[in-house]
């Protein structure tokens, strides 16, 4: 019984002393993916295009209008007074039985834009993906460093020690005492800095994340998922990065504009149709020589319209929208000589950064090395303190960059990713419910009618 008791203890102070689990960058990424208000923001913007379709499409159905009116006056005369009141009540229905093609084409341009607005999406979802890895990459990164340097302000702290004992005996000089409490001065200015930027960086992982992070496991690069050389990078972006198809989705919805302006040129032919009732109803002095009672008519009919002359107002609008055909046309050209520049540094940065990580490691072994044998001449007279700090800053500044090189390498696999139009929820197995833009724009591209939103506001 005693041993139950003593094992269910250990258990539990096993438990309460377990630190808690550590977030990965799959995790961080599925966080921003659900919760960043940038992205969340482009999403209701998507979902406002959306209603432009079936804008765009209320040109194809009749239009219905109720009027009512009453009057009522009084005469005053010599004989009496005269009272008359007079209602009207109709329903006029309207249909445009041909408007030159626009509206065909109004509602062409308006679901071009509807894709053009899901490929933007779709980039701003690469861009917060990509922002929260580097967010998290820099939590990791400027955490190491405040960690080397606090390690760093120890070691000097002991350099200061040891100079102060050594001067005590007669075997240093106060120019080796000064000279360690420079450094260590130096080094305690250091470390401020470097938790400062440490707290900046969690708050911009809080901005992008949308929580305070927590401890954050080490990333590894992304290399399977790159593509086999730089050319093959080129030609996977310039065929599905998403900043380019949105680019040529507004040219498809420049390319229309053009044509429902010269629509406005054509003939243009309504139809209508009406029904009203009309109600007199007079009583006091000469009531009798006034018409008394209802009367129901019905009216219809269609109206052909063709335009001579507008001013040169519709002719501006054609003009206006093949500029802006034109100008959409060089706007795929800027998309492409950006990507194709992101491409490019993303790769180089990849390559460079991962010479550096191997000639860093190669520094760092090197460097400690160096400051074992500096500290050890120092011991027997060799060396000086100044020698012994030189070696210890050239230690912790290889330490440092080291911890660059490593968070270089794993960002320029999520930029190539990016910049190739590849760093997708999909593609990085996050395990997050995928949000899928085409059910709002199905569900309101045909709305005749209603107020409420699909979900229910």
């Amino acid at each position: 019984m005693n041993k139950s008791l003593l094992a269910a203890l250990f258990v539990s102070v096993a438990v309460l002393a377990a630190p808690a689990s550590a977030e990965t960058i799959q995790g961080a990424l599925a966080k921003a993916y659900q919760n960043n208000s940038s992205l969340n923001s482009a999403r209701a913007g998507v979902r406002v295009t959306d209603e432009s379709v079936a804008i765009a499409k209320s040109g194809y159905r009749p239009t219905i209008a109720g009027s009512a009116s009453i009057d009522y006056s009084a005469t005053r005369r010599s004989g009496g007074t005269t009272r008359l009141t007079q209602g009207n009540f109709g329903v006029q229905i309207n249909q445009t039985l041909f408007d030159g093609f626009q509206t065909k084409n109004n509602v062409a341009a308006a679901e071009a834009r509807v894709s053009a607005s899901v490929e933007s999406l779709r980039n701003t979802e690469e861009d917060t993906l990509f922002s929260a890895a580097q967010s998290y990459m820099n939590v990791i990164h400027d955490r190491q460093v405040a960690k080397l340097t606090e390690q760093n302000l120890k070691a000097l702290t002991e350099q200061v020690r040891a100079a102060r004992s050594r001067f005590e005996v007669g075997e240093g000089t106060r120019t080796d005492v000064a000279q360690a409490d420079a450094a260590r001065s130096n080094a305690v200015a250091q470390l401020s800095a470097a938790r400062a930027q440490a707290l900046a960086s969690e708050a911009a992982y809080r901005q992008i994340v949308g929580e305070q992070p927590g401890t954050l496991k080490p990333a590894s690069p992304l290399a399977k998922l790159l593509p086999a050389n730089l050319e093959s990078a080129f030609a996977i972006a310039s065929n599905e990065h998403p900043a380019i198809l949105a680019t040529q989705h507004l040219v498809d919805a420049a390319g229309f504009s053009v044509k429902s302006a010269e629509g406005a040129l054509l003939p243009q032919v309504t139809a209508s149709a009406g029904l009203s009732q009309n109600y007199q109803d007079a009583n006091g002095y000469g009531a009798s020589q006034l018409s008394t009672g209802a009367s129901t008519s019905a009216s219809i009919g269609a109206t052909l319209t063709v335009p001579i002359y507008q001013g040169g107002r519709a002719s501006a609008q054609v003009r206006q929208t093949k500029e802006q055909l034109g100008q959409a046309r060089i706007e795929v050209d800027v998309s492409r000589d950006q990507v194709r520049n992101a491409v490019a540094a993303a790769w180089t940065s990849y390559t460079a950064a991962r010479e550096g990580v191997d000639a860093n490691r190669a520094l760092v072994a090197a460097a400690q090395l160096a400051l074992n044998g500096v500290i050890e001449e120092r011991n027997v007279g060799q060396r000086t303190t100044l020698d012994v700090l030189n070696a210890q800053n050239d230690v912790v500044t290889a330490q440092i960059n080291l911890a660059g090189s490593e968070r270089d390498v794993v960002l320029a696999t999520y930029a190539i990713l990016q910049a190739t139009g590849r760093l997708s929820t999909d593609r990085l197995g996050l395990q997050v419910a995928k949000y899928q833009p085409r059910e709002h724009y199905d569900a309101v591209k045909d709305k005749w009618f209603g107020l409420r939103t699909p979900d229910g506001r």
